[in-house]
């Protein structure tokens, strides 16, 4: 088992990564100290994995909810569905919810945790490539709203991440490449030497090397920790965490969150945020095929859908980075670099969005 802190200002939570951690004898049991447990997982993931959890927690009072599966679900609706739950089974300050899945669950169990009494305590128990990498790191929960993605929601820290890498063996190869998409962003942000390394393991992560994929894995959250660390609120240097997804949010939206997954929509996002790099003078044409490459041999998509500019133009102006009316990019200095801008010019943009959109 592998193991890190995320320290803050205020406390320190653990990420725990490793086999069969949702099983293991103690491993839970000492991350959870409440006797009453609010299990929240979905209609894919409770089947394979709730009943490990309960076994691992004997003694405890644990409440299931199960969401259907799909971001299309990760809405107000659902989380009053979550929030009528702890109502009913009068659950007090000192009651933890537990998120079991991907990161809608995560995202939405995390939300209704912290509206809950002002806020209880809740633990990440992530079961998604994507998850265990990123969202279920740093404290971001929320939903969506027709509007935009993420629009409404709160930080609020976990208690504890228990990252169980036996669970991404039931995992579709489709979501698997999704979850990559976000390793393949921390190289591209912060680490040029973990890009290289990406680049020459595309084929143990494919074929769930177990080494490869905790290295993947341990590395990705390493990252964000030290910049949650630094940075818990996105005052600042947190922000470079969006590379691609002001981009790949746009694609969410207007495909109404049915059509591509988050990671997919990230990768599609990465590449015109490395092409618009380029435009502007500051990457190599070169290092943009070099990150088109990369994710194709991943497998994921490297076109977005052709649904105009215009259009994509309206998503990104309610993306959560917006001041001012200004619609800051994160953007490429170079492999391993990002920075956040808000001075390119609007030429440039829009040039960028007639090429990938239409």
């Amino acid at each position: 088992m592998l193991t890190l802190q995320v320290s803050l200002a205020e406390r320190t939570y653990p990420i725990l990564i490793g086999q069969s951690l949702l099983s293991e004898e103690g491993v839970l049991a000492r991350q959870l100290a409440a006797r009453d447990l609010l299990l929240v997982s979905n209609t894919t993931v409770a089947p394979l994995y709730a009943e490990r959890v309960r076994a691992s927690l004997p003694d405890r009072r644990i409440v299931d909810v199960r969401l259907p599966d799909g971001e299309q679900y990760k809405t107000l609706d659902y989380v009053s569905r979550v929030l009528d739950v702890l109502v009913a089974n009068r659950f007090g300050r000192d009651a933890v919810v537990l998120a079991l899945g991907g990161g809608v669950v995560g995202d939405l169990a995390g939300f209704a945790a912290a509206c809950y009494q002002r806020g209880i305590a809740f633990a990440q128990l992530p079961t998604t490539l994507l998850a265990q990498v990123d969202s279920s790191v740093g404290g971001k929960t929320g939903v969506n709203h027709p509007g935009g993605k993420n629009l409404i929601g709160a930080f609020h820290q976990p208690c504890a991440v228990i990252a169980d890498t036996t669970t991404l063996r039931t995992l579709p190869l489709r979501e698997l490449r999704a979850g990559l998409a976000e390793v393949v962003k921390y190289g591209l942000v912060f680490d040029l030497s973990f890009l290289d390394w990406i680049e020459a393991n595309v084929d143990g992560l494919l074929r769930l090397d177990d080494a490869v994929l905790a290295h993947a894995i341990y590395r990705s959250c390493q990252l964000k920790a030290e910049i949650v660390r630094r940075d818990e609120r996105e005052a600042g240097d947190r922000a470079l965490l969006n590379l691609g997804h002001t981009f790949g949010h746009a694609i969410e939206t207007a495909t109404g969150y049915t059509e591509w997954l988050h990671g997919e929509a990230v990768a599609a996002g990465m590449l015109i945020a490395a092409d618009m790099s380029s435009r502007l003078g500051l990457l190599p044409v070169a290092d943009v095929e070099r990150v088109r490459d990369l994710l194709r041999r991943i497998g994921l998509p490297v076109d977005a859908p052709r649904f105009g500019a215009g259009p994509a133009m309206d998503h990104m102006r309610v993306d959560k980075k917006v001041q001012s009316g200004r619609i800051r990019l994160v953007l490429l200095e170079k492999l391993g670099k990002a920075r956040l801008m808000a001075d390119y010019p609007d030429d440039v943009l829009a040039s960028t969005l007639r090429t990938h959109f239409g």
